[in-house]
C-alpha cells in the first residue's frame, strides 16, 4: 500500500461527478432545479447529440450577483442553506452546492447571468460570464450581454473522461432520457413555462398552466390523453398531511410501472413506502402483474420529511413513515371505493374535463346510493334483489327465468319502460334493462346510450364486497392452535414480534418472544387456519419491519372471500328476469368498486348515442 495523499482538487471533483453526473439528463435535472430555486418563471433547454455536445439551460429567474459566479462552481458553496436548521427544514430542490463544480469538472462550462443587485450603474443588457474547462478551479470572469437570469452552457461532456463516456448509449437514448426529466420537472410545477430543443428542432413548448383545465392539459401532454380520460382527481387531507393529483382508473393500467409520477414538497421521488401503499390501495381492483398510472402531490412539513438520504434525492425518509403510508393507502382506498357508475358517465360528458373530483371524506354519495332513492321497476320486490343471506348454499339471489315469456309480458315490460325513460323521468345512472345477451351480457339503455354490462362480473364484486362487510362488521375472530407453532427468525424479527404484540393481535395473531431468536404462534384468524401459518407471519413480520404495518392478513383473507364470491355469483347462459336484471344495476350503482371484478376485469362498459352513430356513419 502506498502512503496516504490528499486528493487533488480536480479527482476530488470528479468523484464526486460521479455521484451527481451520471449522463447528460443528470445534467439537465441539476440545472433545472437550480432555476427553480431561482424563481425562474420560463426555461429554456436546447440540446445537441443527446446532450453530448451541447446542453444549454436558460432561465429569468434572480441570477446570480458578480462576486458570486466563481465561487458558484466551488464545491459546497450555495445559498440556500447555511446552518443545521437550514438541512433540516429543506424547502428547495438543491442544496448541497455540489452540482456545477461536478459538471464543470467533466465537461466545458460557461455560466452567463445578471442578477438584480447588478442593474445599478450598469446597461440594462450587461451580465457576467465564468468559464471552466474541466480545470481544477482555473475559472474566467469577464463581461457579457445578458437579461436578467443565467444561462448554463455545458459543452463536450465527459471530454476529460472518456472511460464515463463510453458507457453512454445511443443519442436517441439519451435524449429520451433528458425528455423523460423535463416531463417530470414540468409537472411538478404547473406555474413555469418549458420549451425543448433537440438538434435545433422544437420538441416541447408547455406554457404555464394556472387554471384546472390548463393543468389537466399539461398532464395530458406528458402523460398522454388516454391517462386523462381515464383517470380521476383526488384531493384529500390529514394531519399535516395533503394528497392530490390524478389516479387512473384500475381498467386503465400498465404491464410496467412507467407512468407514475409522485411528489413529496414539488420533488419527484421513488420510494418503497409509497410504492407499497399505492399498490396496496389498487391490490382489490387490478389484475395480478399489472401496474396503476398515476400523478400525486404530497404536502407535508419539511421537518417531517428527510430529503438528503441519497447522492441524487431521488429517495427520501418520512418521520413518521407508519403514518404517510397509512394516510396514502386509507386515502387511494377511499377515493377508489367511492368512485361509481354515476361518477363515471358525468366524466364521459365533460368534454373539457374527463375527470371527476372527489371531496374527500366530506364528498357526497351518488345517487343511486343516496338514502331515500328509489330506483325500481314496477312492483318488484327487495326478495329479488342480490342477498348474500337469501340463499348461502348456491348464493343465487337473481332466480333464473325458466320460460319465455309471452307477447303480453313482452309488451307490458316495453310500455313500462317507455314510461321510465320518458324525457321528464329521473333516470339512474346505468338506465333500464331491455334485454339479456347469450346469457351473460345485461344490455341497458340510460338517457344518453346503451350500458353493456358482464353480469357475472358485475354479480362477484357484489357479492364479494357484502362478504368483506359482513367480516368486518363482526368482530375478528380467533382460533387457538391446538399445537402452538415455534418458529426461528432472526433477531430482528423477534424484537419486532415482541414490541408489536399489541398491534398484531389487532390483526388476529397472537404471537409470544421465548427465545432471542425464536418466537411462538399461538392464535391466528379462523378463517386463515388452514393457510401455511409460518409463512404468513413471517409476510407480516416483514411488512411490519418494512412498512410499518402489514395487510397480510387482510389480503388473505380477502383472496378466500374473493374465491367464494366467484363461486358464489350468477354464471353465464342463466336467463334472468327484467326485474332481476335491473336488481343488479341497482346494486352496482350503491356498491364500492363496482367498475371492476375481483379480478380487475370492468364489469360494465358505456356507448353514447354519438358513438353508436360513428359506427353506422350517422350524420356524415
Amino acid at each position: 500500500m502506498s502512503r496516504i495523499n490528499l486528493l487533488s482538487q480536480r479527482l476530488a471533483n470528479q468523484i464526486a461527478a460521479g455521484e451527481v453526473v451520471e449522463r447528460p439528463a443528470s445534467v439537465v435535472k441539476e440545472l433545472m432545479e437550480n432555476s427553480l430555486d431561482a424563481g425562474a418563471s420560463r426555461l429554456e433547454i436546447e440540446v445537441e447529440q443527446g446532450g453530448t455536445k451541447l446542453i444549454k439551460i436558460k432561465d429569468d429567474g434572480l441570477g446570480i450577483h458578480k462576486q458570486d459566479l466563481e465561487l458558484a462552481l466551488s464545491r459546497h458553496a450555495t445559498s440556500k442553506i447555511t446552518d443545521l436548521e437550514d438541512l433540516e427544514n429543506i424547502a428547495s430542490l438543491g442544496f448541497r452546492g455540489e452540482a456545477l463544480a461536478s459538471i464543470s469538472s467533466v465537461s466545458r462550462l460557461t455560466m452567463t447571468s445578471k442578477s438584480a443587485d447588478d442593474v445599478e450603474g450598469e446597461s440594462d443588457n450587461s451580465g457576467w460570464k465564468v468559464v471552466a474547462e474541466g480545470q481544477e478551479m482555473d475559472v474566467k470572469l469577464s463581461p457579457a450581454a445578458h437579461t436578467r437570469g443565467t444561462t448554463v452552457e455545458v459543452r463536450d461532456l465527459f471530454f476529460n473522461t472518456p472511460a464515463r463516456k463510453k458507457f453512454l448509449k445511443t443519442e436517441k437514448t439519451e435524449f429520451s432520457r433528458i425528455d423523460e426529466i423535463l416531463k417530470r420537472i414540468a409537472l411538478s410545477r404547473f406555474d413555469v413555462q418549458f420549451s425543448l430543443t433537440h438538434n435545433q428542432r422544437a420538441i416541447h413548448k408547455l406554457l404555464p398552466a394556472k387554471s384546472d383545465q390548463e393543468k389537466q392539459r399539461r398532464v395530458a401532454m406528458v402523460c398522454g390523453p388516454a391517462f386523462v380520460e381515464s383517470s380521476v382527481f383526488v384531493e384529500m387531507e390529514g394531519p399535516g398531511l395533503r394528497l392530490w393529483g390524478w389516479v387512473s382508473l384500475p381498467t386503465f393500467s400498465r404491464s410496467q410501472a412507467d407512468l407514475q409520477y409522485f411528489y413529496v414538497n414539488g420533488r419527484i421521488i421513488r420510494d418503497k413506502l409509497v410504492t407499497h401503499a399505492v399498490k396496496q390501495a389498487y391490490r382489490d381492483v387490478l389484475f395480478h402483474g399489472r401496474h396503476p398510472a398515476y400523478v400525486l402531490y404530497l404536502e407535508l412539513a419539511p421537518a417531517a420529511v428527510d430529503v438528503n438520504v441519497h447522492p441524487t434525492k431521488h429517495e427520501v425518509r418520512f418521520r413518521d413513515s407508519r403514518m404517510v403510508h397509512d394516510f396514502l393507502f386509507s386515502s387511494l382506498h377511499k377515493a377508489l371505493a367511492e368512485l361509481r357508475p354515476a361518477d363515471r358517465l358525468a366524466d364521459s360528458e365533460q368534454d373539457n374535463n374527463p375527470y371527476a373530483p372527489f371531496a374527500g371524506s366530506d364528498g357526497a354519495s351518488s345517487p343511486a346510493s343516496s338514502p331515500g332513492s328509489n330506483y325500481s321497476i314496477g312492483n318488484f320486490s327487495d326478495q329479488s334483489r342480490l342477498s348474500l343471506a337469501e340463499n348461502t348454499s348456491s348464493n343465487y339471489a337473481y332466480r333464473p327465468n325458466t320460460g319465455q315469456p309471452d307477447a303480453n309480458a313482452i309488451h307490458s315490460q316495453l310500455e313500462n319502460f317507455a314510461r321510465l325513460t320518458a324525457a321528464d323521468a329521473e333516470v339512474p345512472p346505468l338506465g333500464y334493462a331491455i334485454a339479456q345477451l347469450h346469457g351473460i351480457y345485461i344490455l341497458a339503455q340510460n338517457k344518453e346510450g346503451l350500458i353493456t354490462v358482464d353480469m357475472h362480473a358485475a354479480h362477484e364484486r357484489i357479492t364479494y364486497e357484502r362478504m368483506k362487510t359482513a367480516c368486518q362488521n363482526e368482530e375478528l375472530k380467533m382460533q387457538p392452535l391446538l399445537v402452538p407453532l415455534s418458529i426461528a427468525v432472526s433477531q430482528a424479527e423477534a424484537d419486532c414480534a415482541e414490541t408489536e404484540q399489541e398491534a398484531l393481535l389487532g390483526i388476529g395473531i397472537e404471537l409470544e418472544r421465548v427465545a432471542a431468536e425464536s418466537i411462538v404462534v399461538r392464535q391466528v384468524p379462523s378463517i386463515l387456519r388452514n393457510a401455511n401459518i409460518e409463512q404468513l407471519v413471517r409476510d407480516v413480520l416483514s411488512d411490519v419491519l418494512e412498512y410499518g404495518s402489514s395487510d397480510r392478513i387482510q389480503e388473505h383473507q380477502d383472496e378466500l372471500l374473493s374465491t367464494m364470491a366467484c363461486h358464489g355469483s350468477v354464471r353465464a347462459n342463466r336467463q334472468l328476469t327484467i326485474p332481476e336484471m335491473n336488481a343488479l344495476l341497482r346494486d352496482m350503482e350503491a356498491t364500492e368498486r363496482s367498475g371492476q371484478c375481483n379480478h380487475g376485469r370492468p364489469t360494465w362498459v358505456y356507448q353514447s348515442l354519438d358513438e353508436l352513430d360513428k359506427l353506422f356513419l350517422r350524420g356524415q
